[in-house]
């Protein structure tokens, strides 16, 4: 284990959200929106001892609630808006920013464990 090559933690985070392979960057990481390939289609490693598990909705939920909590006070104050229509567009930019985030913060956490050679990687 002492002759083993570090691994480039950022650059496979990075690569992971991108959705693309942590080793190469150049296959796909995912079959479908979450569901991750069995292996990389360019270089081949197995991704199947992944087990990112609940931390990418974790993290989501952490950054989406800093980020849309601390303008909900100043967005009703500047714009008056009725509370139903306040619920209705924070929650509308809730769902859009989580399903963009969700899948890229799943690769980047693959990575991570694809870089420090987490669950057989």
């Amino acid at each position: 284990m002492d002759h083993i090559a570090d691994r480039d933690t950022k650059q496979s985070m990075i690569r992971g959200l991108t959705r693309t392979c942590p080793r190469c960057g150049k296959g796909h990481m995912f079959d479908g929106y979450l569901s991750v390939a069995k292996a990389c289609d360019s270089c081949g490693l197995d991704l199947t001892p992944q087990h990112a598990d609940d931390g990418p909705a974790y993290l989501t939920i952490v950054i989406v609630g800093h980020l849309l909590v601390p303008l909900l006070v100043p967005a009703y104050k500047a714009w008056d808006w009725p509370p139903a229509v306040m619920a209705t567009v924070f929650s509308g930019l809730a769902i859009v920013l989580s399903l963009f985030l969700l899948p890229r913060l799943k690769g980047a956490l693959i990575g991570f464990q694809w870089a420090k050679r987490m669950h057989g990687f």
